[in-house]
């Protein structure tokens, strides 16, 4: 990847550069960085990723993603020798935080990219309408709202975050 100050992704082998994320996009994923990675770390689950985390998903042509904010179970994040590189697969959950550049075909192609490679959710979130959705497949969609519960129990165990929090 360039070091020239942006973000980018290679997807199956096209470099995209992407924007610098938004003030509200970056509060949004910091706020779930910290619960999840608070709560993996201390519960030893595995390990909470920052935005800008290379997820190898695909070689030849190289296809890597950096969601918002990921996490990898303990007993995979442990299994990578080389540290210095992109994660090799998929994370096990990946969140997409909507920014106000990014148009809703990008962030499904995303979300498509993420299952296809084997992330078991992915979180998607858009503060403008300050709503979640969970993804499980591509025809398996939980919508939440402000009043609701962010869970995926059977990936992370106990984690639970209202949808309002995510947005304070």
């Amino acid at each position: 990847m360039p070091d020239d100050g942006f973000r980018h992704e290679l997807v199956r082998g096209e470099l995209r550069t992407m924007p610098y994320r938004g003030f509200l996009e970056g509060q949004v994923s910091a706020s779930i960085a910290a619960s999840l990675g608070i709560y993996v770390k201390t519960n030893r689950l595995g390990t909470a990723y920052a935005g800008g985390t290379g997820f190898l998903l695909e070689s030849d042509p190289d296809h890597v993603r950096a969601p918002a904010v990921a996490f990898v179970r303990r007993e995979r994040a442990e299994s990578v020798v080389d540290r210095d590189i992109y994660f090799p697969g998929a994370p096990d959950i990946a969140v997409e935080v909507i920014s106000p550049s990014d148009s809703y075909t990008e962030v499904e192609e995303k979300v498509a990219d993420w299952l296809d490679a084997g992330t078991l959710a992915v979180i998607v979130v858009d503060p403008r309408r300050r709503t979640a959705k969970v993804h499980r497949s591509p025809t398996e969609v939980v919508v939440l709202k402000e009043e609701d519960v962010l869970a995926v129990e059977d990936v992370v165990p106990g984690w639970r975050m209202t949808v309002k929090d995510i947005f304070e």
